[in-house]
């Protein structure tokens, strides 16, 4: 989780074999246009005989220009689409859910939105079609004139309204053909610190919005640790740091995620890094053998200790109804002792009672873990937590069924990425030597560049710079490019918001599309200026 304790290793350059395998473009049959996401300079298609629509007098389609670039385009001859005077957003019959999607989409493209209408030349019609692909994937058609985009699930559409918009602010144009398109992992996005640098409501927004464009699905928002815990409580209002989000605020960051198909993942991390609720609850905070206290680390032996935290889980869980919950679990100060059972005698003592006398302090920890899970997985909850939270040789196992985020190698307890993927867990990645972006740049840290990420990088690399084997990759559910704030004052949030712009793309590329990518970096980066409006 954060790397304040941790240390970055050399990188190196990571090989071709690294990538995943590459994605298939589909063309029609005697075409030779090139791959989605070339370069304007490589867009003029040669003479084809492929079958002229509507017409003879346009050339063949080149696939439309997007960042992540599309999987898949069948292309055909046609002037393509463009916003026009008269053009309109509607929705199909029966599909009013897409309101939202719509309304959105007129807004960002200047035209009009008209409803539950028919389509008419010029138009952007919007459809929910029941079938094959995932909830994620869609079909965008433009032909007569029209843009047609489907998908099983409202998701999906949403995704191709963020093509369409993409190709308009590259090349003014929606090329004819059809596109079919769908996410390589998951789980795709952005974690936050907000609990050691306090960021305002509205520059999350802006961060939710830069997401949904990039078809990124996920938030992590780290709300607690030693410096500070920043959401509203009702059940504790003492541990709440005077630099807050109200929960109305957080209702509002968690109405947009919802508009724009974000999932927001909260996390309470324990029993470490819980400094600021500590100082509120200073009977509770975890003391060696000769009183020394340890920063941060609540006394897990304590049963005072899972009430508070159990409380705090029944109140946020409440507030934040989405899928997944973050339960922390990584850097526990008593395990880093060089003695733990000599350091803290308590928690040995704990161990034995609850697991029987081979138990240590590391299934007491696990328990712990456990615990929390149970909480969490009856109010609808997904559990996460942090690899360095998962113990070998323990006579607690962790339960099966928590996310592992992977995030170091360096840490007490940390493991090979492969000793969990053999287990059969679930994996997400947020390798630390490519994806932290840590305010300061503490413990050999560097901000990561969005090329490194992009040349260097896949879903598979967990640890380090080396890929684990492609027959694992069913099990990495995909990744998150983290920010933490260890030295908040490093950086303004605009700055942060500046540093973060392109490895948050080269990240969402890497998450959508497998294998190497068609465009060179310098190509890359020119596309994202162009799209954002920047170059």
């Amino acid at each position: 989780m954060s790397p304040s304790r941790g240390a970055l290793a050399a990188g190196a350059v990571l090989t071709a074999a690294a990538a995943a395998t590459v994605a298939v473009v589909v063309w029609p049959e005697g075409s030779d246009s090139g791959l989605a996401g070339q370069t304007s300079a490589s867009r003029a298609p040669a003479p084809s005989s492929a079958s002229p629509s509507p017409t003879r007098s346009y050339p063949l389609s080149t696939a439309p220009r997007t960042i992540p670039a599309v999987r898949e385009h069948r292309a055909a001859r046609g002037p393509g689409w463009r916003p026009g005077p008269d053009s309109g957003v509607v929705v199909a019959d029966g599909n009013g859910t897409l309101a939202d999607e719509g309304r959105l989409l007129a807004q960002e493209l200047k035209i009009h939105y008209r409803g539950d209408v028919p389509a008419r030349a010029g138009d952007v019609e919007l459809a929910i079609a029941p079938g094959g692909g995932t909830p994620e994937s869609y079909t965008l058609d433009v032909r007569d004139g029209r843009v047609r985009i489907s998908g099983p699930d409202r998701a999906g559409v949403f995704y191709g309204t963020r093509t369409l918009k993409q190709s308009v602010r590259a090349d003014g144009v929606m090329p004819e053909g059809e596109v079919r398109d769908r996410p390589d992992r998951p789980q795709r996005g952005l974690n936050l610190d907000i609990a050691r640098k306090h960021y305002t409501a509205a520059w999350i927004e802006d961060r939710l919005r830069e997401m949904a464009d990039l078809k990124l699905n996920q938030l992590g928002l780290h709300f607690s640790d030693d410096q500070a815990f920043r959401i509203e409580s009702d059940t504790h209002p003492e541990v709440v740091s005077p630099q807050h989000l109200t929960k109305a605020e957080v209702r509002r960051i968690l109405g947009l995620a919802d508009r724009l198909h974000i999932e927001v993942v909260p996390e309470i991390d324990s029993p470490g890094h819980l400094g600021a609720v500590l100082r509120a609850h200073p009977g509770l905070q975890l003391r060696s053998a000769s009183g020394r206290l340890s920063p941060g680390s609540l006394d897990i032996s304590d049963p005072g200790a899972a009430k508070l935290v159990d409380e705090l889980l029944g109140e946020y869980t409440e507030l934040f109804d989405g899928a997944y919950w973050h339960l922390g679990a990584d850097e526990y100060l008593a395990l880093m002792a060089s003695d733990p059972a000599a350091s803290y005698p308590q928690l040995q003592r704990a161990a034995e009672r609850k697991y029987g006398a081979g138990a240590g302090i590391k299934d007491l920890a696990t328990g712990w873990l456990n615990d929390r899970a149970a909480v969490v997985r009856p109010r609808g909850k997904q559990p996460k937590a942090w690899n360095d939270g998962f113990f070998r040789d323990g006579t607690v196992p962790a339960d099966k069924n928590i996310e592992v985020e992977y995030w170091t190698g360096k840490e007490y307890g940390a493991r090979q990425p492969e000793e969990y993927l053999r287990e059969g867990r679930r994996v997400v990645n947020l390798n630390d030597e490519f994806l932290y972006y840590v305010l300061g740049q503490p413990n050999n840290f560097v901000y990561p560049t969005g090329e490194r990420i992009y040349e260097q990088w896949t879903p598979l690399v967990l640890r380090g710079t080396k890929p684990v084997p492609a027959r694992w990759s069913g099990r990495i559910l995909g990744g998150r490019f983290a920010v933490w704030g260890d030295f908040p004052q490093a950086q303004t949030p605009a700055q942060v918001a500046r540093g973060i712009r392109m490895p948050l793309r080269a990240t969402a590329q890497k998450l959508w599309v497998p294998g190497k990518p068609a465009l060179t970096w310098d190509e890359f980066r020119a596309l994202a200026a162009r799209i954002d409006g920047t170059g």
